[in-house]
């Protein structure tokens, strides 16, 4: 089964502030699928951090279409509370994150029902943030 990996991360400056999510997406040997970036609005970063794994969710079925059924996925993310909530360990306590978990788990259910959710180091997590500054910078 084909594997693809994808790094996300979201952020903002001053929480909430200026917002931007970047995802980066490669094969298990390393090279690279796509890099996408976007600038968000005024967020907060755990807002951000989920529209990381949508946005990195919605590439990825634009992607691979229907083949995305077949295909093993990974989301690695350095928000382990997110990645917690995403994978219901734990409750989601802000309201205003309910229709967008609901949004991801709506495309998790019908599209990737091979997806883990890997929660990384910040330092393993570099290129996704820097696509969340660039965004964020409007780079």
């Amino acid at each position: 089964m084909e594997k693809i990996i994808a790094y996300t991360d979201g952020g903002a400056r001053g929480n909430p502030g200026p917002a931007g999510v970047g995802v980066y997406i490669v094969t298990p040997s390393g090279e690279v699928v796509r890099e996408v970036k976007k600038a968000i609005g005024d967020n907060t970063n755990n807002f951000a951090e989920y529209h990381g794994v949508l946005l990195a969710l919605q590439t990825l079925k634009q992607i691979y279409s229907t083949k995305t059924k077949a295909m093993q996925f990974e989301i690695r993310l350095d928000s382990e509370l997110v990645k917690k909530q995403l994978n219901a360990e734990y409750q989601i306590k802000e309201v205003t994150l309910v229709p967008i978990f609901i949004e991801i788990h709506n495309l998790r259910v019908s599209a990737f029902p091979n997806l883990t959710l890997t929660h990384v180091r910040r330092e393993l997590n570099k290129e996704a943030d820097r696509l969340v500054n660039e965004a964020i910078d409007g780079k």
